[in-house]
């Protein structure tokens, strides 16, 4: 099992089956985990548990489809008519899917199918992008030759997505990737895989080949060693923690896959006197506790100015303490569990022990008792930004205060973790929401609003929270290589290659 065994009651179990080459097949060991609902603590699923021969069966799968089965032979408007129709599957199912990842989750299911119908959306912009892409002609400097350049695809792309986001991950690594002409590997986490595998049932109904798209279920190792340092993979794009992508890229020195790595964050949320107070609680309300902090651009640290701190705490708090916590699939449930055990006991020690460095509580910092993994919104008043757990990535509804005097100390605190994927700033000065946002270092920043997303905007961050970008235009041809063609347009003999001129 991937998750914890507490308080677990034994139902029917669902088997699922992996998607290798177009066939739906178990790991040829034999072996299988299972995983549970973490707001019932039912055990519900089992997949495959993957060990090297079926990766290996699965890159030559899909290694076999880029470059000698049919999809090599579709024309790019082809192409994205394949990701048009998947999109409206994946909107058509949203229900269905939003209701299978909540099950595996415990995420909203307001949220989830939600999610699901959204991400349709991104499928149609690289269904869009598909014939689009484009080489040029070069100005070359000799008078007989034509240059110019095309862009193709790389190959297969091996794509590793966290349990949190599954679906919107998986969304903006097959779109462009498929756009551009590839094949894909698509690995699950480990934790909560079922979603992807039931989105894996509409692949062959958008009308994409088999062995263009595979999923596969199993742990890090192999699983993901075997994957991302594999010979025949081209790309390689991760998203997860940064222990784990230090592995990755160590593995990709095996084969010299490219690499992009969105990885976790410690997000400022920043707050000066000028700003709405209420749209400011309110985004800082949804930047830490929508999913229940279980998201990698989740605002966990609050910066405010110090002539606002205590009415804006009083407002956070309130709402904090009055958020409906329980089962994920009422409508009326505004927050519900955590995903494994694991958080829970990181989230009850780094709590304890900013206590014990001084931290205030506001609010929440314990257990709800709803079940064994439900916690409640917690709000820490912190004496200084270098405690634990002001550097530390939670994954959780805890959110760190700090508070300050002048621009310049915002910058400092915003920038004064080993992270940078995202921040948000609250104020009605233009001027200083531009300064703020050139001087802040994160590769996403939202003005007075947050966690907003589009399929037309980019998405990465910097220093430990990884490099490269998804989503966005520029995320096809970073799918692809560029080919310099040469041809030579005069009829007189080449010349004599040991006279140089």
């Amino acid at each position: 099992m991937t998750k914890s065994s507490v308080g677990v009651k034994n139902l029917e179990i669902k088997r699922y089956r992996m998607l290798i080459d177009g066939k739906w097949t178990d790991a040829m060991g034999g072996g299988r985990f299972h995983t549970f609902n973490p707001a019932t603590g039912e055990q519900w699923a089992s997949v495959p548990e993957a060990m090297e021969s079926d990766i290996d069966l699965a890159v030559h799968a899909a290694h076999k489809a880029c470059w000698e089965g049919p999809w090599s032979e579709f024309t790019p408007t082809q192409r994205g008519r394949c990701l048009r129709k998947l999109a409206e599957l994946l909107a058509e199912n949203s229900e269905k899917l939003g209701e299978t990842e909540t099950r595996d989750t415990g995420k909203l299911y307001a949220e989830t199918r939600w999610q699901a119908k959204y991400i349709s959306e991104f499928l149609h912009f690289y269904a869009g992008a598909a014939d689009k892409i484009s080489g040029e002609t070069l100005p070359i400097d000799k008078p007989d030759m034509f240059a110019y350049t095309e862009r193709e695809p790389l190959g297969v792309v091996a794509a590793v997505v966290p349990w949190n986001s599954q679906l919107f991950l998986a969304a903006v690594k097959i779109g462009p990737a498929l756009a551009a002409g590839n094949s894909i590997v698509l690995k699950t986490s480990e934790h909560a895989p079922a979603v992807l595998l039931e989105f894996g049932g509409l692949v062959s109904r958008a009308g994409i080949p088999d062995g263009v798209v595979n999923i596969v279920t199993g742990h890090g190792d192999p699983c993901g060693r075997v994957l991302t340092s594999h010979p025949l993979v081209s790309r390689v794009s991760f998203t997860g923690g940064a222990s784990a992508a230090r592995r990755v890229i160590a593995n990709t020195t095996v084969n010299f896959a490219s690499l992009s790595l969105e990885l976790g964050g410690k997000s400022p949320f920043i707050v000066f006197p000028d700003a709405d107070i209420e749209s400011a609680v309110n985004g800082s309300a949804t930047g830490i506790f929508s999913a229940s902090g279980q998201s990698c651009v989740a605002g966990s640290r609050l910066l405010v100015h110090e002539d606002i701190a205590d009415e804006f705490l009083d407002r956070i708090s309130s709402v904090a303490s009055e958020m409906a916590i329980g089962d994920p699939m009422d409508e009326g449930t505004q927050m519900g569990p955590l995903c494994t055990l694991g958080q829970i006991e990181n989230i009850e020690s780094q709590v304890a022990l900013a206590l014990r460095q001084g931290a205030k509580l506001i609010c929440g910092g314990r257990k709800s008792s709803c079940g064994d993994l439900y916690y409640e919104p917690t709000i820490l008043d912190c004496p200084s930004d270098d405690i634990a757990i002001a550097q530390t990535e939670l994954f959780g509804p805890v959110l760190c205060v700090h508070r300050f005097k002048t621009e310049s100390e915002a910058v400092s605190l915003a920038n004064g973790t080993e992270y940078g994927l995202a921040a948000g700033i609250f104020t009605r000065d233009n001027a200083r929401a531009l300064r703020m946002s050139r001087r802040v270092r994160a590769g996403i920043v939202w003005v007075n609003t947050y966690r907003v997303i589009s399929p037309i905007a980019e998405f990465g961050g910097v220093k430990a929270s990884g490099y490269g970008r998804e989503s966005g235009f520029q995320a096809v041809y970073d799918y692809t290589r560029s080919k310099t063609i040469w041809m030579n347009m005069s009829d007189a003999p080449i010349s004599n290659p040991f006279m140089m001129r």
